[in-house]
C-alpha cells in the first residue's frame, strides 16, 4: 500500500506565494523519488494555478472542501463536479475547523462523501476528538460515532481515506504519541471492518494529521497502521514539506 502525504494549505497562502511553493515542491518531487502520493490542497481561488503545477508531474490536486448538493442557489459553495473539471483527485471533508467553526455534523459529511463517490473524487474525512473528550476517555467512543455515521456508503472501504487528527493537536504544537496515534488508527481499521463487512479495509489508508511536523514524521510512520500524514503549517514551508514528504521508510512487519 502506498502511503500518503497531503498538505492542506488552509487559508494560505497569498497570490504572489502560491506558484513559488506549488513549484518549489514540484521540484523536490522530481529532484527525489519518492514512493508516495503526494497531494496539496490549496484555497479553491488557486486551484487552478497549483493545477497547472500538478499537471502531469507525480504531485496530485485536492480540495479543502465540497457541497454535497451537485448545483444550484448554493452562494459561496463548490460542487464536486467542479472540482473535478479543475482537476481534483482527492477532498479533504468533516476537517475538525469545519465541524467546529462552521456547524457540520456527521450527517453533513455522509452526504458529502456520496457526491464524491458519484463523482470519482476520493474524500480525505477527517475524524477526531476534543481534549476534554480524551481526558474524559471518550476518544473512542467518539470515532466509533463518527466512522457509524458514515455506514451505508457500500464505497467507503476502498475509495476513501480516513483522516484521524486529534482536535486538541491541531495547530498546537502538541502531537499525539506514536503509540496514542496507533492505538486508535488500529482501532479505525478494525472498527470500519465491522461497519462495512469488506475485506478491502485493509487497503484503505488512514493518515495521521495533527502538528506534523520534519522533527516527528519519522517516528509517527513508524507505527504500523499509520498510512501517511495530513499536514498543514509545515506544507507552507517548501524545504519542511519535502522533508516530510522524503521521510526514511517504514519497513512493514
Amino acid at each position: 500500500m502506498r502511503s500518503i502525504i497531503v498538505g492542506n494549505w488552509k487559508m494560505n497562502p497569498t497570490q504572489k506565494e502560491v506558484r513559488p511553493l506549488a513549484e518549489g515542491v514540484a521540484k523536490g518531487l522530481s529532484d527525489q523519488a519518492t514512493f508516495h502520493d503526494v497531494v496539496i490542497c490549496p484555497p479553491f481561488v488557486f486551484l487552478s494555478a497549483v493545477g497547472e503545477v500538478c499537471h502531469g508531474g507525480t504531485l496530485q490536486l485536492g480540495a479543502q472542501n465540497v457541497c454535497s448538493e451537485p448545483n444550484g442557489a448554493y452562494t459561496g459553495e463548490i460542487s464536486t463536479e467542479m472540482l473535478v473539471d479543475a482537476g481534483c483527485e482527492y477532498v479533504i471533508i468533516g476537517h475538525s475547523e469545519r465541524r467546529q467553526l462552521m456547524g457540520e455534523s456527521n450527517s453533513d459529511v455522509n452526504l458529502k462523501m456520496a457526491a464524491c463517490f458519484k463523482y470519482g473524487l476520493c474524500p480525505i474525512v477527517c475524524v477526531g476528538e476534543t481534549l476534554s473528550e480524551r481526558q474524559d476517555k471518550k476518544t473512542l467512543n467518539v470515532i466509533r460515532k463518527q466512522l457509524q455515521s458514515l455506514s451505508g456508503l457500500k464505497e467507503c472501504s476502498s475509495n476513501c481515506i480516513v483522516a484521524y487528527e486529534p482536535i486538541w493537536a491541531i495547530g498546537t504544537g502538541t502531537v499525539a504519541t506514536p503509540d496514542q496515534a496507533q492505538e486508535v488508527h488500529h482501532f479505525i481499521r478494525s472498527e470500519w471492518g465491522s461497519i462495512t463487512g469488506s475485506h478491502a479495509v485493509k487497503e484503505m489508508r488512514i493518515i495521521y494529521g495533527g502538528s506534523v511536523k520534519p522533527g516527528n514524521i519519522d517516528e509517527i510512520m513508524e507505527m504500523r497502521d499509520i498510512d501517511g500524514v495530513l499536514v498543514g503549517g509545515a506544507s507552507l514551508d517548501v524545504s519542511d514539506f519535502l522533508r516530510i514528504i522524503h521521510y526514511k521508510e517504514k519497513v512493514n512487519g
